[in-house]
């Protein structure tokens, strides 16, 4: 069903959940490890432009667009088309027995779109945490050195060594180390925490760098020039542009990972853009292929090819499906104007939202770029409320609103509509979180 079959309003028709949903949560506990956690207890059974409709017919304002993936939309008619023909043709011979064409059109167009105006290469894989460890695998086979810089908040993903560089512990990393070594963790810029501008931020992380690891001894600077489950923050003006002058004068690969900022969200291609930087190696996911499962690595040619042939690769990295998915992505992208929309969507939220934290304490900050903004919450001393962010996620919900929390205390609701939400649905949603605000 396209978007166009069911009406983009916000609309519940049963209790929540509802009996349909209630059926499917029972059996999920008994068949799905519970150590797999579902935010809501509703099942979506159609999903597009603004609206994710559930089992029993309940329509729901997604702010969350599964996570930064749908960017484009749920059900975007060009990807969605172009699935279907690729899935008409094969759905996999594995790019390293039998190669095929969208897997080398996706890599012209990423060498071709990302920041950095050399000569790059690019290796598909399947998810961010995959296409972060295979960074940090070029970078150190590239220099030759062992260590790895990651930062406060920083989440790159659930593989043992992206467990190791992810900051918050619970629920990513508890209970499940050791893990990989010579992984150290950095200081990040957070002006609304730390007052530092940018070169007062950067120093003092350099300082740490030099210190604590070396230059000599380190392969590559990782890091998230808008940090995603970390609360989106948003580092002080010059702070990674210092950061990344740094590492080119130690011989220290600079890698973005822009897995949940990047691909148009913020209303530029990559997040890098907004930052003026530009990366040795970009790490790109989520919304690169509209919900099908596809990640990258893109890099100075020097560097990704530093290895041996077959040293890169994986059975599904660069799925055919896949990657068929991500042409039409990057096209709707350009062709719908999206961009656009994710600046147009950033006026919006952070209008209505600094509105509102100039009469309510309790926002403490208002942060973002494009469709990726957030609010982080406070109690009355300025310290994080991570249970009223809870609050306001459960009170959403029942209402119709599906928001997302984030951040290493969990007081961040964080924004991230998808780029085909109707305005008056943004509205709508935005609408809610103020009256619910106002009860509490």
């Amino acid at each position: 069903m396209s978007q166009s079959q069911f009406p983009q309003v916000r609309k519940l028709v049963t209790e929540l959940p509802g009996p349909k949903s209630k059926e499917f949560a029972q059996r999920k506990q008994e068949a799905v490890s519970s150590c797999v956690a579902t935010q809501n207890p509703i099942y979506a059974q159609y999903a597009g432009g603004g609206i994710i409709v559930d089992l029993d017919g309940n329509s729901f304002i997604d702010m969350g667009s599964g996570i930064a993936v749908t960017t484009v939309g749920a059900t975007n008619e060009r990807v969605a088309a172009a699935i279907k023909k690729q899935a008409d043709h094969f759905t996999h011979t594995c790019f390293m027995t039998t190669p095929y064409q969208g897997y080398v059109e996706v890599c012209e167009f990423l060498n071709q779109a990302t920041p950095g105006d050399f000569s790059k290469r690019s290796v598909l894989l399947n998810s961010g945490s995959e296409a972060v460890e295979n960074a940090v695998k070029v970078a150190r086979q590239y220099t030759g050195k062992p260590a790895v810089a990651a930062f406060e908040h920083a989440y790159h993903g659930r593989t043992n060594l992206t467990m190791a560089m992810t900051s918050k512990v619970s629920p990513y990393k508890s209970g499940y180390g050791p893990f990989a070594p010579e992984v150290y963790r950095m200081p990040m810029s957070n002006p609304y925490r730390d007052g530092l501008s940018g070169d007062e931020a950067a120093a003092r992380t350099i300082n740490w760098l030099e210190k604590m690891i070396g230059a000599k001894n380190l392969a590559c600077i990782v890091i998230e020039p808008l940090q995603g489950e970390g609360g989106f923050i948003v580092p002080a003006e010059g702070f990674l542009q210092n950061l990344a002058k740094w590492a080119s004068e130690n011989e220290v690969v600079f890698v973005a990972d822009e897995v949940q900022c990047g691909y148009g969200r913020t209303g530029k291609m990559f997040d890098s853009e907004w930052e003026g930087i530009t990366p040795d190696v970009i790490c790109t996911a989520k919304g690169i292929a509209g919900g099908m499962p596809l990640s990258a690595v893109t890099g100075r040619e020097e560097i990704m090819n530093a290895g041996v042939a077959g040293g890169l690769g994986g059975t599904y990295g660069g799925n055919p499906v896949s990657c068929a998915a991500a042409l039409a992505v990057a096209e709707s992208i350009k062709k719908d104007g999206l961009l656009e929309v994710a600046q147009r969507f950033e006026k919006i939220i952070r209008e209505r939202l600094s509105a509102l934290a100039a009469s309510d304490q309790r926002i403490g900050d208002v942060r973002g770029r494009g469709a990726m903004m957030a609010i982080e919450l406070v109690d009355s001393e300025g310290k994080p409320d991570a249970g009223l962010a809870k609050e306001i996620q459960n009170r959403a919900y029942q209402r119709g609103v599906i928001l997302l929390a984030c951040g290493t205390e969990g007081n961040v609701i964080r924004m991230l509509p998808p780029l085909s939400m109707p305005d008056e649905l943004l509205d709508d949603a935005l609408g809610v979180i103020e009256q619910i605000l106002k009860e509490i």
